[in-house]
């Protein structure tokens, strides 16, 4: 093939029919170009065209400072190429193809696959236009793509772009004035503080004026962590993408074993400046009142923040959060044994023992072959962090279990997800916040109207299914079902608790009846807040009908909000509510069994409602509710 032209002008390629080719075929081309070799200033006098498989990934030098992005190059060495090269003869220039190669070294994409490649994805200026013009509305990508296909009459997922190219192309759009972006934040900020005196916000400006950090949080969210702050996640894995900022997210868990909001952070940079911080403003958000323990990501900067502002909590990592790393650790390593070893993980981590963790860990490494994994040799160096036979003697709320990952994380991505603008976020954490509240309580509702069902006909369990919260008691009821296999030997100082398969160990009960205090050395209730199986078979045997009250922590308990706000003011008023909270748990547990008692209990209770709101308020007890809040 011969491409002929006459004077000096430069030769311009279309590449056009070779794309119209690579895409019939299941690829794409990629241009690669030689200089001439017949002097300097003669030009270009060959060029390749390759297929976009060619050549092989560089091999990138790993920074353990500098998080790296796991992504697996497609590059595979495809040897198919087209190439041609100019020949100048009495000032005429031709091209010729001296070169080409039709054998791929891989398979070909169909072309319901091939569309999706980089070089075959386009976004026109009137889209362009289109998705900066819903960017500004606050949309979501999705809606965005879902719009745009029912304009242009394609079918789902048939648009010559992607949400990748959106998100990019968004995020291109806030780079053009991220300052006034920024300051449009802290008016917006301060509108809202206008409008409602209980919201709160902090921030920091850098030398020139700009935003460096800013931290917020609602006041449902401060009267949330008032109940359930003892123990808290502070998620900081997350990036606002669209503004290449990183977000700090704190989250607990309330009596219903629902993920509750506490604050939300932005920063510039994560550093221990930045983060020590985030940590200030956040105590100063919750009245000074730090939690009993903090479970983060593997930060080294976050642990020494950690340490010196909160020096009493107790300083954990988040499972899950290291969880979510093991497919770029371990997959490639162990391959099809992936699965199988996270099984044994997983069984590991939940063990009660230290000294059963630490000889399985041992025989885990010998079992797979990762004697020499850095992965798990720091794994096993930060144990007593993240291993639960490590931190059973503090507080976890559950949020050591890798379920509340999914909730949590769905929460998460509500407002993550809305690609709006800076200013505007603020506004959509508490749209996310409030939607996250109502589905709350109609989770809550479902809770409470489900029926119980009792599985030991122990009058201790029917005591503590109508003071706990649904969630809470099935925790217990599994504790109660598991007393009945388990002996117990009164020993010099205490009990001797042990499977009734067993002849030798078992766990040391404490009980002191007088006082009225249980303990066990398996610590679960110190970990949980659930009394466990061995304390409760030395309770049943010693004619215990009814769990302390001690042993029924409040915040577990149902209607727990009142009893909060309660326990600073312990008057007759607040006796007579704590036992009018038990009569109304005892009417719910007793009218959810038949649709007949159900009928009957809201009827009486409408008409009760009725006449109790004719009765006048006093303003003495008004006024113990009342809060004073710091303004900013």
């Amino acid at each position: 093939m011969i491409l002929r032209r006459q004077g000096k002008r430069p030769l311009q390629l279309n590449c056009t029919k070779n794309d119209e080719f690579a895409k019939r075929c299941g690829f794409s081309i990629r241009r690669h170009r030689t200089e001439g070799k017949d002097g300097v200033g003669k030009g270009l006098t060959r060029r390749y065209f390759v297929c976009h498989r060619a050549g092989n990934s560089p091999v990138k030098v790993a920074n353990e400072n500098k998080p790296q992005r796991n992504r697996k190059s497609s590059r595979c060495g495809c040897q198919a190429y087209l190439r041609i090269s100019k020949t100048t003869e009495l000032g005429i220039s031709e091209w010729r193809v001296t070169g080409f190669v039709d054998h791929h070294n891989h398979e070909l994409l169909e072309p319901n696959q091939v569309r999706f490649l980089p070089a075959y994805r386009n976004i026109s200026e009137n889209d362009k236009s289109r998705i900066f013009m819903y960017a500004k509305t606050g949309i979501s990508v999705q809606q965005m793509m879902k719009l745009l296909e029912l304009e242009k009459c394609v079918e789902p997922g048939y648009l010559p772009f992607t949400e990748k190219d959106v998100r990019n192309l968004i995020q291109s759009f806030r780079k053009l004035d991220p300052e006034e972006d920024s300051m449009d934040l802290l008016k917006m900020c301060s509108n809202i503080k206008e409008k409602d005196r209980s919201f709160r916000f902090e921030y920091t400006l850098d030398l020139n004026n700009n935003l460096e950090n800013i931290a917020w949080s609602y006041a449902s969210s401060v009267e949330a962590y008032e109940m359930f702050g003892d123990a808290v996640v502070f998620d900081t894995t997350h990036r606002l993408t669209a503004f290449d900022m990183p977000l700090g997210i704190w989250i607990g868990v309330n009596n219903y074993g629902m993920p509750c909001f506490f604050s939300c952070v932005l920063l510039r940079e994560e550093n221990l400046s930045s983060l020590s911080w985030a940590l200030k403003v956040f105590l100063d958000f919750m009245n000074g009142k730090a939690p009993q323990t903090i479970l983060t990501d593997q930060n080294m900067c976050l642990k020494e923040a950690v340490t010196a502002e909160m020096p009493t909590t107790k300083h954990a990592l988040c499972i899950w959060l290291i969880v979510a790393k093991f497919p770029s650790w371990f997959n490639s390593v162990l391959g099809e044994r992936y699965n199988e070893w996270k099984e044994e993980f997983y069984r590991l981590y939940n063990l009660e023992s230290i000294d059963e963790f630490e000889l399985g860990w041992r025989d885990m490494i010998y079992s797979f072959g990762l004697h020499s994994n850095r992965h798990i040799a720091n794994l096993f160096a930060l144990r007593s962090l993240w291993a639960v036979s490590y931190l059973r003697s503090h507080f976890m709320a559950g949020l050591t279990n890798t379920g509340q990952s999914k909730s949590i994380n769905a929460f998460i991505q509500r407002f993550l997800s809305a690609q709006t603008r800076l200013p505007h976020f603020v506004e959509q954490v508490a749209v996310a916040v409030d939607f996250k509240d109502q589905a709350g309580e109609q989770r809550t509702m479902q809770q409470n109207l489900q029926n119980i069902n009792l599985k030991t006909g122990a009058p201790m369990e029917a005591h503590a299914a109508s003071v706990l919260t649904p969630f809470a008691f099935t925790k217990l009821q599994e504790q109660l079902v598991l007393a009945a296999h388990y002996a117990s030997f009164q020993i010099e100082d205490g009990f001797l608790v042990r499977h009734h398969t067993k002849l030798q160990g078992g766990r040391k009960v404490y009980w002191d009846l007088q006082l009225g205090i249980i303990s066990c050395s398996c610590d679960l209730f110190k970990f949980s807040g659930i009394l466990c199986r061995h304390a409760l078979r030395v309770l049943s045997t010693g004619n215990c009908f009814q769990i302390l009250e001690r042993y029924l922590p409040q915040r577990w308990r149902r209607f727990n909000s009142s009893a909060f706000k309660l326990q600073s003011t312990p008057t007759d008023h607040g006796e007579k509510v704590i036992r009018l909270q038990s009569m109304v748990s005892t009417l719910v547990s007793e009218s959810s069994k038949s649709m007949e008692r159900l009928d009957l209990a809201t009827e009486q209770v409408s008409i009760l409602l009725s006449r109790i709101k004719e009765q006048p308020i006093s303003t003495s007890f008004v006024s113990r509710d009342a809060t004073v809040h710091r303004s900013f």
